[in-house]
């Protein structure tokens, strides 16, 4: 998706092109590309100029969309979760367990920071990130 988003307004990028970009093998990608299509953050294009390509701007892309289409829910325990809660085998009394309290508390973070946060903004942090690192020969000593 930060390839997609760095390259947003450059058209269609081919899945090989991603791939090799990436360093992520195609067969793998492919899948993953396919459920960020299916789940309607990724558009395709067939032909010679096809590829995939955002959606939306990624400014309107949070990062909490992204994970919860990849990973699933956010919480991390299924008592915890919003949208796939089931509760905990052994629990005697669900909404009083201070596990699921605290677990509950520890998703609506996780949920915050990543519903407030869009694929630009991370996209931006990185690359000024890259931009601040030092150079390797920059770390060269010589005695």
């Amino acid at each position: 998706m930060q390839a997609l988003g760095r390259r947003y307004r450059e058209g269609p990028i081919m899945i090989a092109t991603l791939a090799r970009d990436e360093s992520i093998p195609l067969k793998f990608l492919e899948a993953i590309l396919l459920d960020l299509k299916s789940r309607g953050l990724l558009m395709s294009r067939l032909g010679r100029h096809g590829g995939y390509y955002l959606a939306r701007p990624p400014s309107a892309i949070t990062m909490g969309s992204i994970i919860r289409i990849l990973e699933g829910p956010l919480a991390p325990l299924p008592c915890a979760s919003e949208t796939a809660f089931k509760a905990c085998e052994e629990c005697v009394d669900v909404e009083n367990c201070g596990t699921r309290i605290i677990m509950r508390r520890v998703r609506d973070a996780i949920s915050d920071v990543l519903d407030r946060t869009t694929l630009a903004e991370l996209i931006k942090q990185v690359d000024a990130g890259r931009a601040s690192a030092l150079p390797a020969e920059a770390l060269m000593y010589h005695i």
